[in-house]
């Protein structure tokens, strides 16, 4: 039986234990920050595995580095292990299956580390939906001694070399005059009128932007009662773009939506970045066809990846270190993420069936790039040839 057999046979045989962990980290749903459970949970399931487990690195209280005992010389691989929920819909991106996956091949390689050489690292990746962890654990140095880093997300289609959008936030705030509506509206200074301008001037812009750039936003205060006329509103922007450079420029253009609409109405205008900018995916072309072929291996198909409409902070990882974040499918194709579709898919049987074929094509994965020395080089020189 080939190392790699042996790793999913052990995989196997934790199904039912994996299955439960992604149920509990489903049914228990945590924002970034938060995960405390999920994180407790993991530890315990990582008890008499071999694994060194450390919580609370980088000063984030759950990102955790569990590190096999059993480490020789060659390279260093990591898992990367995500289980943040979202605000009111909670695991509707199925950061549960990815936690599980991750686990659950980190026990395979693990139980067979003794005849692999190099070192194995499950890293717990905090906040993907609000702070970011992995960007500052790239900040950090956690990525330094790394030779590759890897992880699964579920989709509702099978695809390994897609890309994601580099991404900003933006928060606009408009300070106005209050008034009453009625009685002496001419006294007011309507800060929700500088709000709404600035969402038609972006509706104005959509039309002279590029294709696969995205310009998205809420009003996230619009005022207190009809008959006071709002001296304070505000509105939130996610800005994606597949550059940083266009990216910023379509930061700079939306702020010039925001500056004209408060001179229209005389309102002054705030700008915040709430939340870190993600980076574009750069998914390692040697490791893409590695994982494709281990998928393959097990009856997967695989279709064609084009371009990428979300972003992640692993992609922040990809920019460091060679990486890749694979897409197994557990909805019908067209089923969008951060619904409640696919926060039921994440806790369904077909998902958890598709976590178990993760983690062993993960598992599988991450054997050759313990034990393939062209392997090795190749995603090196990639890494080196694609750098911006």
């Amino acid at each position: 039986m080939s190392v790699k057999q042996q790793a999913t046979k052990h995989i196997e045989l934790l199904s039912d234990d994996l299955h439960n962990l992604a149920s509990r980290i489903h049914n228990n749903p945590e924002l970034g920050s938060e995960e405390h459970k999920a994180v407790e949970q993991i530890n315990s399931f990582l008890k008499d595995s071999q694994f060194e487990f450390g919580c609370g690195i980088d000063g984030m209280e759950t990102a955790f580095q569990a590190t096999h005992y059993q480490r020789s010389p060659g390279p260093t691989v990591a898992l990367l292990a995500e289980y943040d929920a979202l605000p009111s819909l909670g695991h509707a991106c199925g950061h549960n299956l990815i936690a599980a996956a991750s686990v659950g091949a980190a026990i395979g390689v693990g139980k067979i580390k003794e005849n692999l050489p190099g070192k194995l690292v499950l890293l717990g990746t905090p906040g993907e939906e609000n702070i970011g962890g992995k960007i500052n654990m790239v900040t950090e140095g956690v990525f330094d001694e790394i030779d590759a880093a890897m992880m699964f997300h579920p989709s509702d289609q099978n695809v390994v070399g897609k890309s994601s959008l580099s991404c900003s936030s933006l928060e606009i705030i408009f300070h106005g005059a209050s008034a009453h509506a009625s009685g002496s509206p001419e006294e007011g200074i309507n800060a929700l009128d500088a709000t709404i301008q600035t969402f038609n001037s972006l509706n104005a812009l959509r039309q002279h932007i590029e294709d696969d750039s995205r310009i998205h936003g809420i009003i996230t205060n619009g005022g207190e009662k009809p008959n006071i006329v709002p001296e304070l509103a505000s509105c939130e922007f996610n800005i994606r773009a597949p550059e940083d450079e266009y990216k910023d420029d379509l930061v700079e253009k939306l702020k010039k939506c925001a500056k004209g609409a408060a001179l229209a109405t005389g309102c002054e205008v705030e700008f915040n970045q709430p939340e870190p900018s993600y980076k574009a995916m750069r998914p390692n072309e040697p490791l893409v066809k590695a994982f494709k072929k281990n998928g393959e291996s097990l009856g997967l198909e695989f279709q064609q990846a084009e371009g990428g409409a979300g972003s992640t902070d692993m992609g922040d990882v990809s920019q460091t270190i060679p990486a890749i974040h694979p897409y197994l499918s557990i909805v019908p194709e067209g089923t969008s993420a951060h619904t409640s579709e696919f926060r039921d898919a994440a806790d369904s049987k077909k998902g958890k069936e598709v976590m178990i074929t993760a983690a062993k094509i993960l598992a599988m994965t991450a054997i050759d790039v313990l034990t393939k020395g062209s392997l090795n080089t190749e995603m090196k020189e990639y890494f080196a040839e694609t750098a911006p």
